[in-house]
């Protein structure tokens, strides 16, 4: 699958300020998000799950021929199959991202693979919710990127499981364009939201300079 702009965005967005040691990446496709971690960060493990053989099969080819290798691993497994691992010894994430799949209406492209990648269906919010509260550590975080639409119903099914949104950003096609996507950070702490908002383009294929600096340590070329 093409490196979308939704990954590529949470990847660059999300904070790694508080160093983590661990970080766990659900649904990580070809491991785009995965790779942009391990080039901004020093965790020691940064692991991938991915559901989809073929998709699988082409992230562990990428980390193993990334510079990050010796820090990278891919599960071809489901998220209940982890939480399940996990619950058995006691194991929690310092990070978890997750640039889940967000349509909940049926679509189809005749794409099998990337209509599973896009239909809400193949995980649920609150799936991925009750998930992450399991997994993540008491000082940890969690960071997505969502439809705007459904951030209301997003933070209500999080506030419900003890997540509090710390940073949000909107983001949109240009200044003039509507809201389309929600960048969050969760965390178990409750505290003021850091609130911004990005436009990604100036005019079609000239972005803006926030846009650039967000994510320029991530193009061979960008203007």
């Amino acid at each position: 699958m093409k490196i979308g702009t939704d990954g590529l965005l949470l990847g660059a967005w999300a904070s790694v300020e508080t160093e983590p040691n661990t970080i766990l990446d659900i649904g990580t496709g070809t491991g785009i998000i995965a790779l942009m971690l391990a080039q901004r960060c020093h965790a020691e493990s940064i692991e991938a799950i991915e559901i989809d053989a073929a998709a699988y099969e082409q992230c562990v080819e990428n980390f193993e021929a990334s510079p990050w290798a010796d820090r990278l691993d891919c599960f071809h497994a489901g998220l209940d199959e982890l939480v399940d691992e996990i619950d058995e010894i006691d194991e929690c994430y310092d990070l978890i991202i997750s640039n889940p799949p967000f349509y909940s209406e049926e679509v189809s492209s005749g794409d099998v693979a990337r209509d599973l990648a896009r239909q809400n269906s193949s995980l649920p919010f609150d799936e991925l919710l009750q998930a992450v509260s399991r997994l993540l550590a008491p000082e940890g975080s969690f960071a997505v990127i969502i439809p705007f639409k459904e951030e209301p119903k997003f933070l209500g099914l999080a506030e419900e499981l003890g997540l509090y949104p710390n940073r949000i950003t909107h983001v949109k096609g240009n200044d003039s364009a509507p809201v389309k996507r929600s960048l969050l950070q969760l965390s178990f702490k409750e505290a003021n939201t850091v609130e911004d908002e990005l436009a990604i383009e100036v005019e079609r294929h000239r972005y803006t300079q926030e846009y650039i600096n967000l994510t320029k340590g991530f193009y061979l070329k960008i203007e």
